[in-house]
């Protein structure tokens, strides 16, 4: 079984935030997942949607697989680095705001 893959690191999008649309597109074929993402109204799918499409082209081009046999069989979102910024709160103190990044990798299948 023929395996294609993509990965996209620090994409500024919470984890958090961007697991429940990468839950809705696995087990999905390639259509169903590009039409899910599609009308995502969450800032996360336009993401997903390049990591998708990138996945399918290196599918294609790769490892000559067939677009319209393809399904996603993993959708992982990991937690990526976070970057760390002061935020000016009362009477001089200052709190840590974490700007956090994740790494998006999708992974797709041919079915026979």
């Amino acid at each position: 079984m023929k395996e294609a893959k993509a990965i996209t690191k620090n994409v500024r999008v919470s984890p958090k935030k961007a697991r429940p649309v990468a839950d809705a597109i696995r087990g999905k074929t390639v259509d169903e997942a590009l039409r899910t993402v599609k009308f995502s109204r969450k800032k996360a799918a336009r993401f997903i949607q390049d990591t998708l499409e990138s996945a399918v082209a290196n599918a294609q081009h790769n490892h000559d697989m067939s677009v319209d046999k393809l399904s996603v069989k993993e959708a992982a979102i990991d937690e990526g680095q976070t970057m760390k910024r002061m935020k000016p709160r009362a009477q001089g103190r200052a709190d840590l705001m974490r700007r956090r990044q994740s790494h998006i990798k999708i992974v797709l299948v041919e079915e026979e």
